[in-house]
C-alpha cells in the first residue's frame, strides 16, 4: 500500500510539472509546434500598435516575430491592459511583456525573470502648438496627463523622482493609453502629456497641432518581462535577437520606424 502511494504521489507530481511547463512558453498548436504569445500595448506606437490593415505592427512586435521564426515557433499577440500587465503576465495570458516596457527595480524584486536591456528612454512633455509651457517649470498650477501604470506615472507618484513636480500641478489626470492622454490633450481637457519620447515624436509627427519639448525628465531602459521560472525561454529569446543583429534583421527592421533613434537601441551600439 506504501508503494503504491509512492508512486501515485511521484505520478502527481510529474503531471504537475509537465502542467507547469506547459504554462512557461511550452504552449503547442495542433500540429505539434510551439506557441510563443507577445504581451503588448496596442497603442503604444512605434513599438507596438494596431495598423490600418487591422494587423499588429511596431519594432517590438517585428523583432519578436522575426525571433519566432529564427525559432521555428509560432507567433500570436496579445493586447495587455497595461496597468494590469503584470498580473496578466501571471495569469498565462501571454509569455512576455515586450513593449517598450521600462526596467523597474519593482519587477526585479518581485523575481520577473527581464531580458537585458534593449533601449534607453526619457520622459518628455508634450503640448499644443502655440502653448505658453516651454519647459517643466510651466506647469504649475496646470493639468497634466499621464497614462497608468508607465514609468512616468511612477516619476510622478509619491515618493517618484518627479514628486516635487507632480506637487506643482492643479491636477494630474491619469489616463488608461497614450492615445486617450492625446485625445484630452487635443480637446483641451488637459494642458500637457508626460510621455516617452519615441510615442511622443511619432504621434507628434502623424498629427498636426502638437509640439515636443526638448527637456528630458528622465533616464530609463526598456526590457522585455517573462514569468520567474521562464529563464530557459528569456534565453531562448535572447539568442534569436543576438543573431537579429548579426544577421543585419534587426538594424533593417529599425530603420522603418524612424521614431526610433539608433542612438539608442543598445544592440547596435555595442
Amino acid at each position: 500500500m506504501k508503494n503504491l502511494k509512492k508512486a501515485l504521489c511521484l505520478l502527481l507530481a510529474a503531471l504537475m510539472t509537465v502542467s507547469l511547463l506547459a504554462g512557461c512558453g511550452s504552449k503547442k498548436d495542433d500540429s505539434g509546434k510551439k506557441v510563443f504569445i507577445q504581451g503588448i500595448d496596442a497603442e503604444y506606437p512605434p513599438f507596438s500598435y494596431l495598423d490600418s490593415d487591422g494587423s499588429y505592427a511596431g519594432f517590438d512586435v517585428e523583432v519578436c516575430k522575426a525571433a519566432c521564426d529564427l525559432l521555428g515557433w509560432e507567433y500570436k499577440v496579445f493586447p495587455v491592459n497595461w496597468e494590469q500587465k503584470l498580473v496578466q503576465l501571471d495569469q498565462k495570458e501571454c509569455d512576455c511583456i515586450w513593449s517598450g516596457m521600462t526596467i523597474l527595480d519593482s519587477m526585479k524584486t518581485s523575481g520577473y525573470t527581464l531580458s537585458a536591456p534593449y533601449y534607453d528612454n526619457t520622459q518628455v512633455i508634450m503640448v499644443k502648438e502655440g502653448s505658453a509651457v516651454k519647459s517643466s517649470k510651466d506647469l504649475a498650477g496646470l493639468t497634466v496627463a499621464v497614462q497608468l501604470g508607465t514609468s512616468g506615472e511612477s516619476l510622478l507618484n509619491e515618493g517618484g523622482d518627479l514628486e516635487s513636480l507632480a506637487a506643482t500641478f492643479k491636477e494630474l489626470v491619469r489616463c488608461d493609453s497614450f492615445l486617450k492622454c492625446f485625445t484630452e490633450l487635443g480637446g483641451n481637457a488637459v494642458d500637457a502629456v508626460i510621455v516617452d519620447k519615441p510615442v511622443a515624436e511619432s504621434y507628434a509627427a502623424k498629427n498636426a497641432g502638437f509640439t515636443v519639448l526638448g527637456e528630458e525628465l528622465g533616464a530609463e531602459q526598456y526590457g522585455i518581462a517573462f514569468r520567474s521560472g521562464d529563464k530557459e525561454l528569456c534565453e531562448a529569446i535572447e539568442g534569436a535577437v543576438k543573431t537579429l543583429v548579426e544577421n543585419g534583421t534587426y538594424a533593417k527592421i529599425a530603420a522603418k520606424y524612424p521614431d526610433i533613434s539608433t542612438n539608442n537601441l543598445l544592440f547596435l551600439n555595442k
